[in-house]
């Protein structure tokens, strides 16, 4: 049972890593919808590469192993300011709120040492 609960978490915590990947991939490469999401956002366009840099980094430290929990606290603050920006313009933050929780289910299920710490009963 262990075994499969860890596998699930690192399937969780890869399909995030992929899923932050393309994001910080598209803020890399940028495009017009890139620049009209940004605009939107009441964000500068000056902005995209820092944030595609900073998003790439917070996940390789979330994708390996030794650093994951610093990585998992990294895109928790990530995520803080994208529930900010889509507050400030009236739009619904369940998406990213879901992808926090995430990001901590996946290391959670597949990180002994959080289990020490964070004892569940169930």
């Amino acid at each position: 049972m262990q075994m499969k609960l860890t596998w699930g978490g690192r399937a969780i915590s890869g399909l995030l890593a992929l899923l932050f990947t393309m994001s910080a991939a598209m803020k890399l490469l940028g495009g017009p919808e890139m620049t009209e999401g940004f605009a939107h956002m009441g964000l500068p366009a000056s902005l995209r590469i820092p944030l595609g840099i900073l998003e790439l980094g917070c996940v390789v430290i979330y994708a390996v192993p030794a650093t994951a929990v610093v990585g998992a606290i990294l895109l928790t603050g990530y995520l803080g300011g994208a529930i900010v920006t889509h507050l400030r313009i009236g739009e619904p933050v369940v998406f990213q709120i879901t992808l926090g929780l995430l990001v901590w289910l996946g290391l959670y299920l597949r990180e002994s040492r959080l289990k020490s710490l964070i004892p569940l009963r169930i």
